[in-house]
């Protein structure tokens, strides 16, 4: 692909392990922050309003390019803008290491857990991970047909990048044509492979709290807007996995350059989107069967093929870069079709389901045990030594 800024901004869970910790999590993320600036001198906090709700000292620059502040009450990283996948990972990566520095250099090592997941399990309350790209201003994102192709491939692609989680909640009901609230009964769902499916109740749509969309379509280019548009996408789930992360924001950058060379199918198009989206992430069978517009009846595995088929007949040979995302692409649909377990350590969400799947028959828990629910966030916790991500990367599992 032609060479395109791209970053991600993570926002972070706190919790609080210790009843004898004084702090609240608000107050306990403010001291982090203002430990990386002020102790640690690591950047230069804003002197200035930079909106309303940012006052002067809420954040700032880093010295490696990123910012760190703090959003509705949560911590808060953001990549400098990077060129490749191998600097997006790492500058995501070393945000994680940051703020756990700096966890450590206050002492509370054992009494607080920086967590980088999507969902609190017990409020249901949701905070996110936003993808940054740019585009030339003359990028087809006017027209609806091409936001519903990039929603189509929004909405499959978590089947290798979601995050997984335990549970399941309707905090947004469907609403009909009409615009009234649909009744649906609560399901009952065990495990999901996203963590951000049941949050997102619109296709499109311009704000980015409360009514989420797939597809964001606020114009805020940060960027001469005259050459430039910014895609900022609030859908997918934070990455423990690299692999996972590197593919997430890799295979959607191809994905604009088939809808920038106007080569993508509109044949790829859902007849629902927003139900399918949490359809897949609920398939407690990993089917992920969907409608296309056309009627026809196909799966997200199979409507993901097309797509990479599609990406490597156009674009394979451009770079080194695109060509390992094609294979990678490749490579991890053709794993899928096997199931989870020949995934584990690539994919957060079938990593986490075997782990808990292992767990949940040794100990003969219910999928809903407080005990489970505990390992689902502690995948999640930054820590390298008491994280359970780090711990199976390090046991090879």
């Amino acid at each position: 692909v032609r060479n395109r800024i791209y970053g991600i901004e993570t926002e972070y869970g706190l919790l609080i392990k210790d009843n004898e910790f004084k702090l609240d999590p608000v107050e306990a993320a403010i001291r982090i922050k203002d430990h990386i600036f002020k102790t640690s001198r690591l950047g230069v906090l804003d002197q200035h309003y930079r909106a309303n709700d940012e006052p002067p000292e809420n954040g700032g620059f880093l010295l490696n390019a990123g910012r760190i502040y703090l959003d509705m009450g949560h911590l808060e990283y953001a990549s400098p803008e990077c060129f490749t996948l191998t600097d997006l990972v790492t500058y995501d990566r070393a945000g994680d290491t940051l703020i756990q520095d700096a966890v450590e250099e206050l002492g509370w090592r054992d009494s607080i857990g920086i967590i980088k997941n999507n969902v609190d399990l017990e409020t249901n309350a949701t905070f996110g991970c936003h993808e940054n790209y740019l585009v030339g201003r003359g990028f087809p994102f006017d027209e609806r047909e091409n936001l519903k192709l990039l929603s189509a491939f929004l909405v499959t692609r978590q089947i290798y990048c979601g995050a997984g989680r335990i549970g399941a909640c309707n905090p947004h009901p469907f609403r009909d044509w009409e615009g009234n609230f649909v009744e649906e009964a609560e399901a009952n769902v065990d495990f999901q492979i996203s963590q951000r499916a049941d949050h997102i109740p619109n296709e499109f749509y311009r704000w980015v709290q409360y009514n989420r969309s797939i597809v964001n379509t606020r114009d805020e280019p940060l960027a001469d807007p005259s050459k430039y548009r910014r895609i900022h996408l609030l859908v997918g789930d934070s990455n423990m996995s690299e692999f996972a992360t590197a593919m997430k924001m890799g295979t959607t950058t191809l994905m604009l350059e088939l809808m920038e060379q106007d080569i993508a199918n509109p044949d790829w198009i859902l007849a629902e989107s927003v139900e399918t989206m949490r359809a897949i992430s609920r398939d407690q069978e990993f089917k992920w069967e969907l409608v296309l517009r056309n009627g026809r009846h196909t799966t997200a595995l199979e409507l993901q093929i097309d797509m990479m088929q599609t990406a490597r007949k156009h674009l394979a040979g451009m770079n080194r870069e695109t060509d390992w995302i094609i294979h990678e692409w490749d490579s991890v649909l053709n794993d899928l079709s096997k199931g989870p377990e020949a995934l584990i350590g690539r994919v957060d969400w079938a990593t986490k389901y075997w782990m808990l799947s292992e767990f949940r028959k040794e100990e003969n828990l219910d999928w809903h045990d407080p005990w489970l629910k505990s390992l689902d966030l502690e995948y999640h916790n930054i820590n390298k030594d008491s994280g359970l991500y780090w711990s199976l990367e390090r046991t090879g599992d």
